[in-house]
Protein backbone atom coordinates (compact mmCIF):
# COMPACT_ATOMS: atom_id res chain seq x y z
CA UNK A 1 0.00 0.00 0.00
CA UNK A 2 1.01 3.64 -0.37
CA UNK A 3 1.72 5.94 2.58
CA UNK A 4 3.06 9.47 3.04
CA UNK A 5 5.80 9.42 5.68
CA UNK A 6 7.51 12.33 7.37
CA UNK A 7 11.27 11.79 7.72
CA UNK A 8 12.56 15.30 8.45
CA UNK A 9 11.58 18.92 7.81
CA UNK A 10 11.08 19.24 4.07
CA UNK A 11 11.22 15.46 3.62
CA UNK A 12 7.85 13.75 3.26
CA UNK A 13 7.92 10.70 0.99
CA UNK A 14 5.11 8.83 -0.72
CA UNK A 15 6.28 5.23 -0.62
CA UNK A 16 5.17 1.62 -0.44
CA UNK A 17 4.63 -0.03 2.94
CA UNK A 18 3.27 -3.39 4.12
CA UNK A 19 -0.46 -3.36 4.76
CA UNK A 20 -1.00 -3.39 8.55
CA UNK A 21 -3.01 -5.94 10.48
CA UNK A 22 -5.31 -5.17 13.41
CA UNK A 23 -4.02 -6.50 16.69
CA UNK A 24 -6.05 -7.15 19.86
CA UNK A 25 -8.13 -4.10 20.78
CA UNK A 26 -7.48 -2.37 17.44
CA UNK A 27 -9.35 -1.61 14.22
CA UNK A 28 -7.95 -1.49 10.71
CA UNK A 29 -9.34 1.36 8.61
CA UNK A 30 -9.46 1.70 4.84
CA UNK A 31 -8.86 5.45 4.60
CA UNK A 32 -11.23 7.12 2.15
CA UNK A 33 -10.48 10.77 2.98
CA UNK A 34 -7.84 12.50 5.05
CA UNK A 35 -8.14 16.26 4.78
CA UNK A 36 -5.19 18.59 5.18
CA UNK A 37 -4.68 21.68 7.32
CA UNK A 38 -2.12 24.25 8.35
CA UNK A 39 -0.73 21.85 10.93
CA UNK A 40 0.36 19.53 8.12
CA UNK A 41 2.19 22.46 6.56
CA UNK A 42 3.96 23.18 9.85
CA UNK A 43 4.93 19.52 10.29
CA UNK A 44 6.27 19.36 6.74
CA UNK A 45 8.32 22.54 7.17
CA UNK A 46 9.47 22.24 10.77
CA UNK A 47 8.65 18.79 12.15
CA UNK A 48 7.11 18.38 15.60
CA UNK A 49 8.57 17.40 18.95
CA UNK A 50 5.98 14.63 19.35
CA UNK A 51 6.88 13.02 16.02
CA UNK A 52 9.65 10.41 15.95
CA UNK A 53 10.40 9.84 12.25
CA UNK A 54 9.57 8.06 10.11
CA UNK A 55 5.87 8.69 10.75
CA UNK A 56 2.80 8.55 8.52
CA UNK A 57 1.12 11.93 9.03
CA UNK A 58 -2.48 13.12 8.51
CA UNK A 59 -5.10 13.49 11.22
CA UNK A 60 -8.48 14.50 9.69
CA UNK A 61 -9.54 10.94 9.00
CA UNK A 62 -12.59 9.13 7.61
CA UNK A 63 -12.92 5.67 6.08
CA UNK A 64 -14.39 2.23 6.44
CA UNK A 65 -13.52 -0.56 8.82
CA UNK A 66 -11.47 -3.24 7.05
CA UNK A 67 -10.63 -5.53 9.97
CA UNK A 68 -11.67 -5.89 13.61
CA UNK A 69 -9.06 -6.94 16.14
CA UNK A 70 -9.68 -9.41 18.93
CA UNK A 71 -11.76 -8.15 21.82
CA UNK A 72 -13.31 -5.23 19.92
CA UNK A 73 -17.12 -5.21 19.99
CA UNK A 74 -19.62 -3.12 18.07
CA UNK A 75 -17.71 -2.76 14.80
CA UNK A 76 -17.70 -4.85 11.64
CA UNK A 77 -15.92 -4.70 8.28
CA UNK A 78 -17.66 -2.21 6.02
CA UNK A 79 -18.78 0.12 8.82
CA UNK A 80 -18.06 3.75 7.97
CA UNK A 81 -16.10 5.66 10.60
CA UNK A 82 -14.59 9.02 11.48
CA UNK A 83 -11.58 9.01 13.81
CA UNK A 84 -10.55 11.57 16.42
CA UNK A 85 -7.13 13.21 16.12
CA UNK A 86 -6.40 14.15 19.75
CA UNK A 87 -6.42 11.15 22.10
CA UNK A 88 -6.92 11.98 25.81
CA UNK A 89 -5.72 9.43 28.31
CA UNK A 90 -9.13 9.19 29.97
CA UNK A 91 -7.56 8.57 33.38
CA UNK A 92 -5.94 11.78 34.65
CA UNK A 93 -7.62 14.36 36.88
CA UNK A 94 -8.41 16.62 33.91
CA UNK A 95 -10.04 13.80 31.95
CA UNK A 96 -12.02 12.66 34.97
CA UNK A 97 -13.31 16.21 35.37
CA UNK A 98 -14.39 16.33 31.72
CA UNK A 99 -11.50 18.53 30.58
CA UNK A 100 -10.07 16.14 28.01
CA UNK A 101 -8.80 18.88 25.70
CA UNK A 102 -6.13 19.82 28.24
CA UNK A 103 -5.12 16.26 29.16
CA UNK A 104 -1.36 16.44 29.91
CA UNK A 105 -0.89 12.89 28.60
CA UNK A 106 -2.75 13.45 25.33
CA UNK A 107 -1.48 11.65 22.24
CA UNK A 108 -2.40 12.28 18.60
CA UNK A 109 -2.96 10.45 15.35
CA UNK A 110 -0.25 11.30 12.85
CA UNK A 111 2.12 12.20 15.68
CA UNK A 112 2.39 9.34 18.19
CA UNK A 113 0.64 6.90 15.85
CA UNK A 114 0.64 6.54 12.08
CA UNK A 115 -2.06 8.73 10.60
CA UNK A 116 -4.38 8.95 7.64
CA UNK A 117 -2.17 9.75 4.66
CA UNK A 118 -2.23 6.04 3.84
CA UNK A 119 -4.43 3.54 2.09
CA UNK A 120 -4.86 1.62 5.35
CA UNK A 121 -4.11 2.51 8.96
CA UNK A 122 -4.54 1.08 12.43
CA UNK A 123 -6.85 2.74 14.95
CA UNK A 124 -5.04 2.09 18.25
CA UNK A 125 -6.55 0.85 21.48
CA UNK A 126 -6.26 4.29 23.10
CA UNK A 127 -8.71 5.75 20.58
CA UNK A 128 -11.25 3.00 21.23
CA UNK A 129 -10.77 3.35 25.01
CA UNK A 130 -12.08 6.94 24.88
CA UNK A 131 -14.87 6.20 22.36
CA UNK A 132 -13.01 8.05 19.63
CA UNK A 133 -14.38 6.22 16.59
CA UNK A 134 -17.66 7.65 15.31
CA UNK A 135 -20.13 6.12 12.89
CA UNK A 136 -20.65 8.20 9.76
CA UNK A 137 -24.38 8.75 9.25
CA UNK A 138 -25.94 7.41 6.08
CA UNK A 139 -25.87 9.84 3.18
CA UNK A 140 -22.83 11.71 4.47
CA UNK A 141 -19.71 11.52 2.32
CA UNK A 142 -16.33 10.51 3.66
CA UNK A 143 -15.00 13.89 2.55
CA UNK A 144 -17.52 15.78 4.69
CA UNK A 145 -16.97 13.39 7.59
CA UNK A 146 -13.24 14.16 7.55
CA UNK A 147 -14.12 17.78 8.35
CA UNK A 148 -15.69 16.72 11.64
CA UNK A 149 -12.25 16.93 13.27
CA UNK A 150 -11.58 20.62 12.50
CA UNK A 151 -15.22 21.47 13.22
CA UNK A 152 -14.87 19.72 16.58
CA UNK A 153 -12.02 22.10 17.44
CA UNK A 154 -14.15 25.06 16.37
CA UNK A 155 -17.03 23.76 18.48
CA UNK A 156 -14.78 23.51 21.53
CA UNK A 157 -13.56 27.08 20.99
CA UNK A 158 -17.05 28.54 20.63
CA UNK A 159 -18.33 26.69 23.66
CA UNK A 160 -15.47 28.07 25.76
CA UNK A 161 -15.93 31.66 24.57
CA UNK A 162 -19.71 31.36 24.80
CA UNK A 163 -20.97 32.32 21.33
CA UNK A 164 -24.70 32.74 21.83
CA UNK A 165 -27.92 34.01 20.33
CA UNK A 166 -27.86 37.72 19.46
CA UNK A 167 -24.07 38.08 19.59
CA UNK A 168 -22.02 40.08 17.13
CA UNK A 169 -19.07 37.84 16.32
CA UNK A 170 -15.88 38.82 14.53
CA UNK A 171 -13.72 36.04 13.08
CA UNK A 172 -10.16 37.06 12.18
CA UNK A 173 -8.72 34.73 9.57
CA UNK A 174 -10.52 33.46 6.46
CA UNK A 175 -8.96 30.02 6.16
CA UNK A 176 -11.01 26.84 6.52
CA UNK A 177 -11.10 27.21 10.31
CA UNK A 178 -12.35 30.78 9.97
CA UNK A 179 -15.03 29.60 7.54
CA UNK A 180 -16.19 26.94 10.00
CA UNK A 181 -16.25 29.55 12.78
CA UNK A 182 -18.50 31.76 10.66
CA UNK A 183 -20.90 28.93 9.95
CA UNK A 184 -20.98 27.61 13.51
CA UNK A 185 -21.51 31.10 14.94
CA UNK A 186 -24.56 31.44 12.73
CA UNK A 187 -25.80 28.03 13.81
CA UNK A 188 -25.44 29.09 17.44
CA UNK A 189 -27.64 32.13 16.82
CA UNK A 190 -25.18 34.97 16.27
CA UNK A 191 -26.98 38.06 15.00
CA UNK A 192 -24.07 39.48 13.03
CA UNK A 193 -20.89 37.75 11.84
CA UNK A 194 -17.94 39.69 10.44
CA UNK A 195 -15.00 38.03 8.68
CA UNK A 196 -11.61 39.79 8.75
CA UNK A 197 -8.63 38.77 6.61
CA UNK A 198 -5.44 40.44 5.37
CA UNK A 199 -5.29 38.65 2.02
CA UNK A 200 -7.86 39.99 -0.43
CA UNK A 201 -7.91 36.86 -2.58
CA UNK A 202 -8.48 34.54 0.37
CA UNK A 203 -11.11 36.86 1.81
CA UNK A 204 -13.09 37.00 -1.43
CA UNK A 205 -12.89 33.22 -1.90
CA UNK A 206 -14.00 32.39 1.65
CA UNK A 207 -16.58 35.15 2.01
CA UNK A 208 -18.13 34.02 -1.25
CA UNK A 209 -18.63 30.58 0.31
CA UNK A 210 -19.79 31.40 3.84
CA UNK A 211 -21.48 34.77 3.24
CA UNK A 212 -20.66 36.73 6.43
CA UNK A 213 -22.65 39.88 7.12
CA UNK A 214 -19.51 41.89 6.40
CA UNK A 215 -16.07 41.06 5.02
CA UNK A 216 -13.16 43.31 6.00
CA UNK A 217 -9.78 43.24 4.27
CA UNK A 218 -7.28 44.22 6.93
CA UNK A 219 -4.57 45.12 4.41
CA UNK A 220 -6.81 47.73 2.78
CA UNK A 221 -8.47 49.33 5.79
CA UNK A 222 -8.20 49.54 9.57
CA UNK A 223 -10.07 46.47 10.74
CA UNK A 224 -10.59 47.82 14.26
CA UNK A 225 -12.18 50.99 12.90
CA UNK A 226 -14.38 48.98 10.55
CA UNK A 227 -15.66 46.78 13.38
CA UNK A 228 -16.42 49.89 15.43
CA UNK A 229 -18.33 51.31 12.46
CA UNK A 230 -20.28 48.10 11.90
CA UNK A 231 -21.27 47.98 15.57
CA UNK A 232 -22.06 51.68 15.99
CA UNK A 233 -18.98 52.12 18.15
CA UNK A 234 -19.87 49.37 20.61
CA UNK A 235 -17.48 46.67 19.45
CA UNK A 236 -18.12 42.95 19.00
CA UNK A 237 -19.48 40.68 21.70
CA UNK A 238 -17.04 37.97 20.65
CA UNK A 239 -13.80 38.11 18.66
CA UNK A 240 -12.19 34.85 17.54
CA UNK A 241 -8.62 34.90 16.22
CA UNK A 242 -8.55 32.05 13.70
CA UNK A 243 -5.09 33.03 12.53
CA UNK A 244 -1.57 32.45 13.84
CA UNK A 245 -1.00 36.18 14.24
CA UNK A 246 0.03 38.21 17.26
CA UNK A 247 -1.27 41.35 15.56
CA UNK A 248 -4.67 39.68 15.20
CA UNK A 249 -4.72 38.92 18.93
CA UNK A 250 -3.79 42.49 19.80
CA UNK A 251 -6.45 43.86 17.44
CA UNK A 252 -9.04 41.51 18.95
CA UNK A 253 -8.67 43.21 22.32
CA UNK A 254 -9.22 46.60 20.66
CA UNK A 255 -12.33 45.63 18.70
CA UNK A 256 -14.21 43.71 21.39
CA UNK A 257 -17.02 45.37 23.33
CA UNK A 258 -17.12 46.09 27.03
CA UNK A 259 -17.79 42.79 28.83
CA UNK A 260 -16.92 41.10 25.53
CA UNK A 261 -15.07 37.83 25.06
CA UNK A 262 -11.95 37.08 23.05
CA UNK A 263 -10.90 33.61 21.89
CA UNK A 264 -7.19 33.21 21.16
CA UNK A 265 -8.04 30.25 18.95
CA UNK A 266 -5.05 30.30 16.62
CA UNK A 267 -1.76 29.48 18.33
CA UNK A 268 1.32 31.60 17.65
CA UNK A 269 4.69 30.35 16.32
CA UNK A 270 6.76 28.86 19.12
CA UNK A 271 9.65 31.21 18.34
CA UNK A 272 7.38 34.27 18.59
CA UNK A 273 4.62 33.48 21.11
CA UNK A 274 4.21 36.82 22.90
CA UNK A 275 2.02 39.84 22.25
CA UNK A 276 1.70 43.29 23.77
CA UNK A 277 -1.46 43.17 25.83
CA UNK A 278 -2.97 46.39 27.13
CA UNK A 279 -4.11 44.99 30.45
CA UNK A 280 -6.02 48.19 31.21
CA UNK A 281 -8.38 47.34 28.35
CA UNK A 282 -9.04 43.99 30.00
CA UNK A 283 -9.31 45.57 33.44
CA UNK A 284 -11.54 48.58 32.80
CA UNK A 285 -13.71 47.04 30.09
CA UNK A 286 -14.04 43.72 31.95
CA UNK A 287 -12.96 41.75 28.89
CA UNK A 288 -12.67 37.98 29.18
CA UNK A 289 -9.85 36.29 27.26
CA UNK A 290 -9.96 32.55 26.57
CA UNK A 291 -7.69 29.96 25.03
CA UNK A 292 -8.88 27.00 22.95
CA UNK A 293 -6.98 23.79 22.32
CA UNK A 294 -8.19 20.98 20.10
CA UNK A 295 -11.27 18.92 20.82
CA UNK A 296 -12.60 15.98 22.79
CA UNK A 297 -14.14 12.75 21.45
CA UNK A 298 -17.56 14.16 22.36
CA UNK A 299 -16.88 17.28 20.28
CA UNK A 300 -16.09 15.04 17.29
CA UNK A 301 -19.37 13.17 17.66
CA UNK A 302 -21.37 16.37 17.87
CA UNK A 303 -19.48 17.95 14.97
CA UNK A 304 -20.29 14.94 12.81
CA UNK A 305 -23.96 15.31 13.77
CA UNK A 306 -23.93 19.01 12.89
CA UNK A 307 -22.49 18.29 9.45
CA UNK A 308 -24.86 15.37 8.81
CA UNK A 309 -27.88 17.47 9.78
CA UNK A 310 -26.80 20.30 7.46
CA UNK A 311 -26.59 22.66 10.43
CA UNK A 312 -22.99 23.44 9.50
CA UNK A 313 -22.27 23.02 5.80
CA UNK A 314 -18.98 21.35 4.93
CA UNK A 315 -19.03 19.87 1.42
CA UNK A 316 -18.75 23.18 -0.42
CA UNK A 317 -15.72 24.19 1.65
CA UNK A 318 -13.72 21.37 0.05
CA UNK A 319 -12.43 23.10 -3.08
CA UNK A 320 -9.52 20.80 -3.95
CA UNK A 321 -9.33 16.98 -4.03
CA UNK A 322 -6.11 15.10 -4.66
CA UNK A 323 -4.91 11.49 -4.62
CA UNK A 324 -2.40 10.32 -2.04
CA UNK A 325 0.37 10.41 -4.65
CA UNK A 326 -0.09 14.20 -4.77
CA UNK A 327 -0.04 14.81 -1.02
CA UNK A 328 2.89 17.23 -1.33
CA UNK A 329 0.89 19.26 -3.83
CA UNK A 330 -2.00 19.20 -1.37
CA UNK A 331 0.23 20.55 1.40
CA UNK A 332 1.61 23.23 -0.93
CA UNK A 333 -1.95 24.20 -1.88
CA UNK A 334 -2.83 24.66 1.79
CA UNK A 335 0.29 26.78 2.28
CA UNK A 336 -0.53 28.96 -0.73
CA UNK A 337 -4.12 29.59 0.48
CA UNK A 338 -5.34 28.95 -3.07
CA UNK A 339 -8.13 26.64 -1.86
CA UNK A 340 -10.44 26.73 1.14
CA UNK A 341 -10.12 23.08 2.17
CA UNK A 342 -7.99 20.39 0.53
CA UNK A 343 -8.78 16.71 0.96
CA UNK A 344 -6.62 13.73 0.08
CA UNK A 345 -8.35 10.61 -1.23
CA UNK A 346 -6.07 7.56 -0.82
Amino acid sequence: MKVARFYAPGDVRVEEAPEPEAGPGELKLRVRNCSTCGTDVKIYRHGHHHISPPRVIGHEIAGEIAEVGGGVAGWAPGDRAQVIAAIPCGRCLFCRRGRQTVCPDQESMGYHYDGGFAEYMIIPTGVLAVDGVNRIPGGLGYDEASLAEPLACVLNGQEIVGVDSGDTVVVIGAGPIGCLHVRLARARGAEQVVLVELDRGRLDMSAGAVQPDAAVCGSETDAVEQVERLTDGRGADVVITAAASGRAQEDALRMVARRGRVSLFGGLPKDDPTITLDSNLVHYREIAVFGANGSSPAHNRRALELIAAGTVGAADLITARMPLTEVLTAIDTVASASAIKVTVEP
